[in-house]
């Protein structure tokens, strides 16, 4: 980045630390940290879509849809979450490219398993084999989204059928004897107000989305976790930069990071509660009205 930097081999002090820190690799480990945070923010709508859908679908009057929405919670809640992890990219990406294999290759005479391999014709390939290897990465990206979006949504799914239950009966005897249906009870009634009950298990969700974001270099995706290893490893007289094992010290960077995150959440989680909580018929807002 430096002009100064065309030789390493003549840096020594600052100057030699400068250039390092500002290599190529550092400047894809710097941008890890967004990719990590972007996943965050981008899986928690999905997560919580796919726990009010699995919520509702618990209470439904509709049998089938009751058990796959209890089922769903259930599944999720009693099965290691590195196996879900690592079984759902697998099955959404086969289960892609079979789609794909029976509408670019219909003619495709040979069987798909073959040993342990998935075998679908070239044009089925996710992403194709031509592809830049951005695409490459975005796809990875995106099936780690969806693997936790499943994995979180089933919790918030439980979270969520909770605060539904926590809603005052009451307020929903006296919408039906207004007359409303079942279905504006449920959207102007118990939707509203759950989220005071639901958030203080959202949050606990939350700290430990963040928590598992290190599952990230599992699946292939170069997070923060395998910059940091990559680039604190023992560097010989090979590279351009000869280092000894820093490895500690590039995970004490991710630790300052994780703690200050979840320092950051505490407090904007801890503002929208006290947010929710004002007006309602709660131990907060109780605690708020009096204090007022």
């Amino acid at each position: 980045m430096f002009s100064y930097c065309t030789d390493p081999q003549t840096l020594e002090g600052l100057a030699w630390m400068a250039c390092y820190l500002t290599t190529g690799k550092h400047l894809l480990f710097y941008g890890s940290f967004f990719v990590v945070i972007g996943l965050m923010f981008v899986t928690v709508p999905c997560a919580l879509a796919m726990g009010f859908a699995g919520a509702l679908a618990s209470r439904s009057q509709i049998a089938p849809l009751r058990w796959i929405g209890k089922s769903y919670s259930a599944l999720v809640r009693g099965v290691p979450d590195i196996a879900f992890f690592l079984f759902v990219p697998l099955a959404l990406d086969q289960g892609l490219e079979w789609l794909r294999l029976k509408i670019k290759c219909p003619d495709w005479d040979q069987p798909i398993r073959q040993g342990n391999d998935f075998v679908v014709c070239a044009a089925a390939k996710l992403p194709l084999s031509s592809a830049p290897q951005w695409q490459h990465e975005v796809y990875g990206i995106v099936l780690a989204i969806a693997a936790f979006s499943f994995v979180f949504g089933a919790f918030a799914a439980f979270v969520l059928s909770g605060a539904m239950n926590a809603v005052p009966r009451a307020q929903l005897e006296t919408a039906e004897a207004y007359g409303m249906t079942r279905r504006q009870t449920t959207w102007r009634i118990l939707v509203p107000q759950m989220w005071v009950y639901a958030l203080p298990g959202l949050s606990n969700l939350w700290m430990i989305l963040i928590k598992a974001t290190p599952l990230l270099f599992i699946l292939g995706v170069e997070d923060i976790v395998y910059w940091a290893r990559e680039l604190g490893g023992h560097k010989t007289g090979a590279y351009d930069y000869p280092h000894g094992d820093w490895r500690l010290w590039y995970f004490l960077a991710l630790l300052v990071f994780y703690l200050s995150l979840t320092r950051v959440s505490e407090v904007i989680l801890g503002r929208l509660s006290r947010r929710l909580s004002r007006g309602q018929a709660t131990m907060a807002g109780e605690e708020m009205r009096r204090a007022a």
